[in-house]
């Protein structure tokens, strides 16, 4: 559900960044169907004309594509800017352990020690689930 802050950036900007986070993120899949123009619109108080301008500028991005009489779906991108934007949400977790790590007093090359010792065993966890879900 999309919730639009009052006192923050144009609203249409914050349809597009809401639309794109939820791509990046997984919440939307390619191929979903955004909420009509009319329904958001009423939904998060503002003008039609808003909701059109934010579509619109998803489809010049590629991140959807509008089929007349149909509704907006969220294509299959393959674009950088999907991965840009994924790095970006990493990137704000990143910062959040780094901060977290500056205040336990772990230095650089014990938290990159740390977190390339925790990355290996995420890969061999998930190499027998991988595996698994390939036969299914």
């Amino acid at each position: 559900m999309m919730i639009l802050a009052t006192e923050a950036s144009r609203p249409y900007f914050q349809i597009v960044e809401q639309v794109k986070y939820a791509a990046a993120s997984g919440a939307m899949r390619a191929g979903d169907v955004l909420p009509g123009i009319r329904p958001l619109a009423e939904r998060v108080r503002v003008n039609r004309n808003t909701v059109a301008k934010a579509y619109a500028e998803l489809e010049n991005q590629g991140i959807v594509e509008s089929h007349p009489g149909k509704g907006c779906f969220l294509t299959e991108n393959h674009s950088p800017y999907k991965k840009q934007i994924r790095q970006e949400l990493l990137s704000e977790s990143i910062d959040a352990a780094i901060v977290q790590a500056h205040h336990f007093q772990i230095e650089e090359e014990e938290f990159l020690r740390l977190t390339r010792q925790r990355f290996r065993e995420f890969k061999k966890s998930n190499a027998g689930s991988t595996s698994q879900a390939n036969k299914e």
